[in-house]
């Protein structure tokens, strides 16, 4: 990816967070300084444990307190939930105003749209406070089309083929 870019990962294919997060991985590599976001992914805590050790190079925040995800929790659980993660996006654009990193992943920022809690203006506002140096990643399933047109790369992630192991 180049220098500044804005590169979204979706599709209802898997790997859209291991791309992002492979991204962030090269970056780190590199000197860069990497803050990843993630959004909608429960407390799965292998995953969490695992991210954590790329620490201090990569830094990973989740901002929803739920053990639960989100599509399982009452409306009151939503709406509280939902408060946690419109903290995360302004942590987000606080990042990205103070150019507090190099690259920043935003994992699952577009499944948010989908679920009411943000809107493609609040992405959009995101994007316009990043700074010509700081690469954004974002991925989710949902595609972000309305977006497309203030970004620099879409890759679409799908499942071609699928069998049970029969080998």
């Amino acid at each position: 990816m180049d220098k500044g870019s804005v590169h979204i990962f979706c599709g209802e294919g898997k790997g859209k967070t291991t791309a992002a997060i492979g991204q962030g991985i090269r970056a780190a590599s590199q000197g860069k300084s990497v803050i990843v976001i993630q959004f909608l992914k429960g407390r799965m805590v292998e995953e969490i444990s695992f991210l954590q050790r790329l620490e201090p190079e990569i830094k990973l925040f989740r901002f929803e307190k739920s053990d639960e995800s989100f599509d399982s929790l009452s409306a009151e659980e939503k709406e509280e939930e939902a408060q946690n993660i419109r903290n995360g996006m302004n942590f987000a654009k606080k990042v990205l105003v103070t150019e507090g990193c190099e690259v920043l992943i935003l994992d699952e920022v577009l499944g948010l749209i989908e679920h009411g809690i943000v809107t493609i203006d609040d992405i959009r506002t995101l994007i316009e406070a990043k700074d010509d140096e700081t690469e954004l990643i974002m991925t989710g399933i949902c595609s972000g089309q309305e977006l497309w047109d203030c970004v620099d790369e879409v890759t679409q992630m799908s499942t071609i083929h699928k069998t049970e192991n029969n080998c």
